[in-house]
Formats: C-alpha cells, structure tokens, sequence
C-alpha cells in the first residue's frame, strides 16, 4: 500500500493519501482528505532507512563522522551532540535538551556548568574522599 504526499492548493496543507495498489495511485484522482479538493501537486516524501543498532553504532565510531566538529565552537559541539544523540534514537531527557540547547546557543561548557550546577548529580567520587574512611 504506497502512501504518498500532496500539497493541497485550495487549503495549504500537506496532506497523506493512502492508496491499495500502485496502479490506483497511478490513475486515481486524489483528493485532499480535509477540504475535498482535486488540486493537489505530488511532493516528494521524506525517506526513512530502518537500520540495526550494531549500523548506528559502527557509523558512530567512525571518524569521517567528527569532520565538521570544531571543540573549541560551543555551536559546532552542540550540533554535534544533537546529531549523535538522533542517531542513537533515545531520548535522553530534558537535561541533556538544556545542555545542547546552550551550546547551540554559543554558552561554553563551563558557562553551562556554572549555570547549572545540580546538573552532574552528587558530588563524584573524585571529589568525595569520605569513601577512604
């Protein structure tokens, strides 16, 4: 069942039509779902590659990935992690959204860790010497 994607001329919106065959999508006549209208251009629809975690991971480790990444640019770094972080597919919350969305911004890594204090959680090990007691 193909799914492609119109533009509806009359309403302006993007709009998905279903059809059974290739064949009816090829000699129907499609109509916008919401308004009813035959005035539609056909768009060319995103692509979406189902890839294993063993593909993301070994593209992650590859080095031509890191061409463009600047570690001195607090921007290039966040455009960086957010990339990474949509490869992998995992949400991983509203802490990690700030952090990126600061460098982004151009905030420095130790601007962001100054502002944000409570960020790494408690005091780590390294800095805790109670554990020798």
């Amino acid at each position: 069942m193909p799914i492609y994607e119109y533009h509806c001329h009359q309403c302006r919106r993007r709009v998905s039509i279903w059809w059974r065959t290739f064949s009816e999508a090829e000699q129907g006549t499609a109509r916008c779902p919401r308004c009813g209208s035959e005035n539609l251009s056909r768009m060319i629809s995103r692509v979406r590659l189902v890839r294993s975690e063993e593909s993301r991971l070994d593209d992650l480790s590859d080095p031509s990935q890191f061409g463009d990444l600047d570690e001195n640019d607090p921007r290039s770094l966040g455009r960086w992690m957010r990339r990474m972080s949509q490869e992998i597919g995992e949400d991983l919350g509203p802490e990690f959204d700030e952090v990126v969305d600061r460098l982004e911004a151009g905030q420095s890594p130790e601007e962001i860790e100054k502002a944000l204090p409570d960020l790494a959680g408690p005091e780590s090990a390294a800095e805790d010497d109670s554990y020798l007691d």
